[in-house]
């Protein structure tokens, strides 16, 4: 299926907008948020003048339907994503708040010692030893986390590297995941060189070992359909702001019976099942990791970007892209002087190339392209342990989406040749 990309361009109220003196926008960080189509703004807005009430535990009209859209978001989230059902969906503010989540379970399973849950929760529990394996090219959200964890915990930190090409390298993986290693912690797709890593792979060798897998699929979920149980994960996260939705809410999906084991990250209401002054019992997943007032319109607005995406299809929205990459590696790659980070094959990679430019600094570069109206990123992009792999300090990234044309990645091409001229490259 091609998509009818200026159909679908019309259903984005900001691309229709100018900048920088009336230049048309050329939107190309969407690695970093996604734009928002009406019919997601049209359901923030209907919640805010119909709906608005909290949820749970209001016992009048309003407070019923709040309840109801936001439910119904967690029944959409968990099809979306193919999970057993909604109760393995805890809502959370994003994709670091999921991360986080699950390391301080573990650190909060450890601290209990031998107290009465303990028996419940033995293998979140680390200690000197044991080992959280992660990646080279991780986001800082799934790297600090987990320094943080074996700082409070005792455990050790060990990690995947990355190969010249932009693949993690799998050569010394057997004596990476052992039966020492609690979990593996790895990003489906890189925010920055764009690869699709083969978590199903991972996810078999340490299953195989007894450790447990979080897959961080900010990138993936937005662009390609995921199926968290044919990827072999125990736990994976993904953003709405990245895919059509608002900010302020994210996903977590976790297997029910390790929901079940964890012990709770956040106390408050909501999250209880009974409550005495000197102790407390914890209601069941996945009210036990939501405490306080969620983000009630959000998920509503998470509902109707997943409808937006489902009625599009994933498949097709892969599709464009992957013929966008291609045209783009293309043109980039007639670009003296520029170097391309990541996989050279558009099947291997997702919809985000990062790139150098010679000598030119890539936020000199990114000014330019911003007065020409193209809105790129540049910097580390929370990646900085891999551009040091690489030996650079930052990067330009640009990222693409169901609303993007190859006269946009024309424009962009353009925009780079004269930053080039200007700083006196080629």
């Amino acid at each position: 299926m091609t998509l009818d990309v200026a159909r679908i361009r019309k259903d984005f109220p900001i691309l229709d907008r100018t900048v920088r003196d009336g230049r048309p926008l050329v939107y190309l960080d969407s690695a970093n948020t996604s734009q928002k189509p009406r019919q997601v703004i049209d359901a923030l807005t209907e919640f805010y003048e119909r709906h608005n009430a909290n949820i749970h535990r209001a016992s009048h009209q309003l407070g019923e339907e709040a309840t109801a859209a936001y439910e119904g978001a967690r029944i959409k989230a968990a099809q979306f994503i193919g999970a057993a059902d909604e109760t393995e969906v805890v809502f959370t503010k994003n994709v670091s708040e999921g991360i986080n989540l699950v390391a301080y379970a573990m650190s909060n399973a450890t601290a209990s010692g031998s107290g009465a849950r303990s028996s419940s929760t033995g293998r979140f529990r680390l200690g000197p030893g044991d080992e959280i394996v992660i990646t080279e090219m991780e986001h800082h959200s799934n790297i600090i986390p987990w320094q943080l964890l074996c700082e409070r915990t005792g455990a050790t930190l060990r990690w995947f590297g990355v190969t010249d090409d932009g693949q993690l390298d799998l050569s010394g993986a057997d004596d990476l995941i052992t039966e020492r290693t609690k979990l593996v912690a790895l990003a489906h797709q890189s925010n920055v060189l764009g690869t699709i890593n083969p978590v199903r792979m991972i996810a078999d060798r340490a299953h195989a070992a007894g450790a447990l897998v979080l897959v961080d699929a900010a990138q993936s979920v937005p662009h390609m359909p995921v199926d968290v149980a044919a990827l072999g994960a125990d736990f994976l996260g993904f953003t709405s702001h990245k895919m059509c939705g608002p900010t302020g809410i994210g996903v977590l999906w976790g297997r029910r019976e390790l929901l079940d084991e964890m012990p709770p990250f956040l106390g408050g209401g909501e999250m209880i099942e009974s409550v005495w002054m000197d102790h407390s019992t914890f209601a069941p997943p996945p009210h036990k990791f939501e405490a306080g007032t969620m983000p009630i319109a959000e998920a509503a607005g998470l509902d109707a970007a997943i409808d937006y995406l489902t009625e599009i299809g994933l498949d097709a929205i892969r599709a464009h892209e992957r013929d966008l990459i291609e045209y783009t590696l293309g043109a980039l790659g007639e670009v003296a002087g520029l170097r391309v980070l990541g996989p050279a094959d558009p099947a291997s990679r997702g919809a985000a190339i990062s790139f150098t430019l010679g000598d030119v600094h890539p936020h000199d570069v990114s000014q330019v392209l911003d007065e020409l109206g193209v809105a790129v990123r540049a910097g580390h992009h929370c990646a900085w342990p891999l551009h040091r792999r690489y030996g650079i300090q930052a990067s330009t990234r640009a990222s693409f989406y169901l609303y993007n044309t190859a006269a946009e990645v024309d424009t962009l091409v353009d925009g780079i040749r004269q930053a080039q001229r200007f700083f006196g490259g080629v």
